[in-house]
């Protein structure tokens, strides 16, 4: 009697282990490569950004602060660590003017900046006029302008041979014109004013645009005027922005160098104005770096107190 076998289960693959195994595939170079990513030490990922900053920082910074601590005298170099060149440096008056004159202009161009960037900024969010959303869009373009451009472009204005003298003499006939601001403390002043105010109103306009327009029409239908909505609804939301355009205004204006540079005004020395001269024009290496250690400690300093103001404001 024949007999019929049947073949086992086990010795061929069903169809779909077979799919399986197709569909599955050999591993592609792109698998392989996020493996072998995850299996890299997290140091070795920190370790080139860490070079590039001490190359690039650190080592330079540490090389000023060496040199602010090794005092040089006519004709020869001494190795050893002195605190002479600070002592030296703080008793000088140059040293004094030149930090007074750079914290009230810093502080002076604040404040000038938080009024005129509040009020500028209330006008471009509340006011409707046309081309309001153009002007809101130029403060952003603004922002990237070098301070020299500002600084020239209010020479050709108020400089002594500037569009407004040349008006007045060509008017009265005077042999000069009554502008001559710009080489006094007063157009460094402007100058940082007119420069830094859209540091001011970008952070505002983005605070205003967050507003509830819902609290200003119960305001005004509770018959509170524009100034008392201003100050009761408007002005505490907008606090914070203040706050953190004013610090980092702070921090620009006490390193600004280039609109004291170009403005031309020989009386107005500040902090990177005293490097500047004490490094190229005197070859005072180690005053040059004592004045630039005592920069860098209040820019830290500031910034520090910047980030904890951006932090709680939500910046």
């Amino acid at each position: 009697m024949a007999s019929t076998t049947t073949p086992s289960s086990t010795t061929a693959p069903s169809s779909s282990t077979t799919a399986g195994r197709k569909a599955a595939g050999p591993p592609t170079p792109g698998r392989r490569k996020a493996i072998s990513l995850t299996t890299t030490p997290t140091w070795a990922w920190a370790l080139p950004p860490v070079l590039i900053l001490a190359l690039g920082f650190l080592y330079p910074l540490a090389l000023v602060v060496r040199q602010s601590f090794t005092p040089e005298s006519p004709g020869e170099t001494t190795t050893g660590a002195s605190l002479t060149p600070y002592t030296e440096v703080f008793a000088s008056t140059a040293f004094r003017e030149a930090l007074t004159t750079t914290v009230w202009l810093a502080v002076g161009a604040t404040v000038g900046c938080l009024v005129l960037g509040f009020v500028l900024a209330l006008v471009i969010a509340f006011v409707p006029f046309p081309g309001g959303k153009a002007v809101a869009r130029f403060i952003d373009v603004f922002l990237s302008f070098p301070s020299f451009l500002i600084t020239l472009a209010l020479l050709f204005i108020y400089g002594s041979v500037g569009m407004a003298n040349g008006a007045w003499t060509g008017v009265t006939g005077a042999a000069e014109g009554p502008f001559h601001f710009l080489t006094t403390p007063w157009g460094v002043l402007l100058a940082e004013i007119t420069y830094f105010t859209p540091f001011v109103m970008r952070p505002l306009l983005a605070a205003f645009s967050q507003l509830d327009t819902a609290q200003l029409e119960v305001a005004s239908s509770l018959g509170a005027g524009p100034l008392r909505i201003v100050r009761q609804v408007i002005l505490p939301e907008a606090l914070p922005a203040l706050a953190a355009g004013g610090s980092l205004v702070l921090v620009l204006c006490l390193n600004e160098f280039g609109i004291v540079l170009f403005t031309g005004a020989k009386g107005v020395t500040t902090l990177p104005m005293l490097v500047y001269s004490k490094a190229i024009l005197e070859s005072d290496y180690p005053a040059a770096c004592v004045v630039a250690v005592v920069n860098i400690v209040l820019s830290v300093g500031l910034y520090s107190l910047y980030r904890v103001v951006s932090r709680r404001a939500g910046a």
